[in-house]
């Protein structure tokens, strides 16, 4: 009953944000297409509204594949596909893809702080897709809720599982904590109308419990929120076992 009630294609809740969210942004294309045309001889202007059309396409386009991907887990069709990947590099990518997204956005008063808690070369089984893809809505979810202050990224390995976690300096806790623990998502867009966060939130808890992972929420600071995850690997036996522990911490701005 329990999984029925947070089922995305059962939710007409979830169904009536959607619309809603996407006649907002398609609006929003149309209009800043047409203020382009206005404005054709001005290129800064062309710019800032070409930047403007790019935002509300990629918040479009990332808000329909979190909702799909939610659905395709509800009617049982995917599984995880786990495959060798090294940890020291692991996130390498993705953090390179957070920072282009920084940077595309302005966001100037936001730091992207990443932490890595080991550093000798450990290889494992891990899911590395569905991974990035939690990452990348919990990523999404603090961006939306962080005007300032930092987003922080990072991952430790212990007894044959790998912990990832975001951490934010925002507003979004008690909304994220709401959204992370509900029995019935209808109920909990009641008190907080937000289907983006919803949806992502829904999305990131339904793909740990694919991997056979746990996730919980802590306060960061007074309102910040702080989203921790944990995902079962199995190293490869060549890998080196004499783990190094130390941190290393970098800031891109």
């Amino acid at each position: 009953m329990d999984q029925l009630k947070n089922n995305m294609i059962n939710c007409p809740t979830i169904l009536t944000g959607m619309s809603h969210e996407m006649r907002t942004h398609m609006n929003a294309i149309v209009a800043f297409s047409f203020l382009m045309k206005e404005n054709c001889s001005n290129n800064s202007v062309r710019e800032d509204y070409s930047k403007q059309i790019l935002n509300s396409c990629d918040q479009l386009l990332g808000l329909f594949d979190s909702f799909l991907d939610s659905a395709i887990i509800d009617t049982g069709n995917s599984a995880a596909e786990s495959r060798v990947c090294k940890l020291d590099n692991f996130l390498d990518d993705l953090l390179s893809e957070f920072r282009e997204v920084l940077i595309k956005d302005g966001q100037n008063a936001l730091e992207l702080v990443t932490e890595i808690r080991f550093s000798n070369s450990i290889e494992v089984f891990i899911d590395r897709n569905r991974v990035f893809r939690v990452l990348r809505s919990l990523f999404q979810n603090s961006l939306k809720n962080t005007k300032s202050g930092y987003i922080k990224i990072g991952y430790s390995f212990s007894d044959d599982k790998v912990t990832f976690y975001v951490l934010d300096s925002g507003q979004g806790y008690f909304k994220c904590k709401e959204f992370l623990h509900t029995e019935d998502i209808n109920e909990s867009l009641l008190l907080h109308n937000d289907t983006y966060t919803a949806i992502n939130i829904t999305l990131a808890r339904k793909l740990i419990q694919m991997l056979g992972g746990s996730i919980w929420i802590e306060c960061n600071s007074i309102t910040g929120t702080g989203i921790y995850f944990t995902v079962p690997v199995k190293m490869v036996a060549s890998s080196n076992i004499n783990i190094n522990k130390y941190e290393n911490t970098m800031i891109a701005i």
